[in-house]
């Protein structure tokens, strides 16, 4: 063989295999609409821009050699080409959620109050806290373009510190609503933005994390002195203080999973502890208030608190059993109804409605998003050592401011 042949030979399989390595390289997938994908795929755009032309190659030729690898972390991806890469997604994503919600969001003044709120739906409806308009007076709802429209309530809800106002939808019928995602499925450590009006600076951003799920916080006092307890509230270190209060909680995404409605500082200002009812409970209450100008909280009518290893050793049960000790009946109240004991020989609720009962937020976060008033629940109970059930029918939380 002569060595223009031999050449020849050599080169030609080698172009061959090269031809099918570019061809599987240029393997598209299929675009999503979320806001953290469009922005990854934009960058990879950005400093890829020969794959265009290679997702043009012979498409019998694309199926003939399969792609080494598919990235199933994208941001981790391309942080491994640039260090800056998966910061540079992170900041669009930051900027994305900003621009699509921020509209939505609006500065309330309530005489020589203020706080935050968003706009619900396209009748107008925009949610706040109940502490934030609880005064009464003239009420203005200053939106981030110039807007300033007046406001009237709708109806509030001391008990979740919820409050419903209005303004006239035909002035904003540009402006989209929020969506609500479902707060049960949030996670301790997931990104969390917070827009509103900190110290009346409308329009303001922070970030930071969840930092725990499932806090009780309190909230009205019902006739008797009694305090209710508002249910799976969401701790964050997103910078919240006075005047976030009725402003969105969100995640990546842009969807609502809270509304901001307190902190815990010495100061008057972000610690770190910042806490939001969760957009379930949202999603459960704001419908009735704009229904019927107020809420009716489904109400058992016990006080209690976990049952400790020496509780359940006192009655006989295993150390490690888990539940709600009750501690007391209110008279007349559906627990009393359905015979549930307190006192020294109490009953243990350890399920509602074949769900697991471990903590008092597990029942009241149940009976708060789930239930309604003239609904009945299975309790499943411990009673003198022995598991029972018992029907309980749920009535109207007492009045409470």
């Amino acid at each position: 063989m002569n060595r223009k042949s031999y050449v020849k030979s050599i080169w030609l399989p080698l172009f061959v295999l090269l031809v099918l390595m570019l061809s599987a390289c240029g393997a598209t997938e299929t675009a999503v609409t979320n806001p953290i994908t469009q922005t990854i795929n934009s960058f990879t755009e950005e400093i890829q821009p020969e794959t265009a032309v290679l997702e043009e190659a012979d498409p019998v030729v694309e199926t003939a050699v399969e792609p080494a690898t598919d990235s199933l972390n994208p941001v981790a991806d391309a942080a491994a080409n640039d260090p800056l890469a998966s910061l540079f997604v992170q900041e669009e994503a930051f900027v994305s959620v900003y621009e699509q919600v921020n509209p939505a969001v609006v500065n309330i003044l309530v005489g020589s109050g203020q706080g935050s709120g968003f706009l619900f739906d396209r009748a107008g409806h925009i949610v706040t806290n109940n502490h934030v308009v609880a005064d009464g007076g003239q009420i203005v709802v200053n939106f981030d373009d110039g807007r300033q429209l007046p406001a009237t309530i709708v109806g509030t809800d001391p008990s979740s510190d919820l409050a419903v106002i209005q303004v006239d939808a035909s002035q904003i019928n540009d402006i989209t609503p929020v969506t609500l995602a479902d707060s049960d499925a949030l996670k301790v450590g997931q990104i969390v933005i917070a827009i509103g009006s900190p110290f009346g600076l409308q329009s303001s951003m922070t970030t930071g994390i969840i930092s725990a799920l499932d806090r009780l916080f309190p909230g009205a006092v019902g006739p008797d002195g009694t305090t209710y307890q508002i249910p799976n509230i969401i701790q964050t270190d997103a910078a919240i203080n006075p005047g976030n209060s009725g402003g969105p909680l969100l995640n990546l995404r842009g969807e609502v999973i809270g509304v901001n409605t307190a902190i815990e500082s010495p100061v008057r200002g972000s610690s770190g502890i910042g806490y939001a009812v969760p957009s379930n409970i949202v999603n459960n209450i704001v419908p009735q208030i704009i229904a019927n100008g107020r809420v009716e909280t489904p109400w058992l009518g016990i006080a209690g608190g976990l049952l400790t290893e020496e509780a359940a050793a006192a009655l006989g049960l295993p150390a490690d059993q888990s539940g709600i000790l009750i501690g007391d009946v209110i008279a007349g109240s559906p627990a009393a109804n359905a015979g549930l004991r307190g006192g020294n020989n109490p009953d243990v609720i350890i399920g509602v409605d074949g769900r697991q009962i471990a903590a008092f937020d597990d029942l009241l976060g149940y009976l708060v998003q789930q239930t309604v008033v003239g609904q009945t629940v299975e309790l499943q109970i411990l009673r003198d050592g022995q598991p029972q059930t018992v029907n309980v029918t749920l009535m109207a939380r007492p009045s409470s401011s």
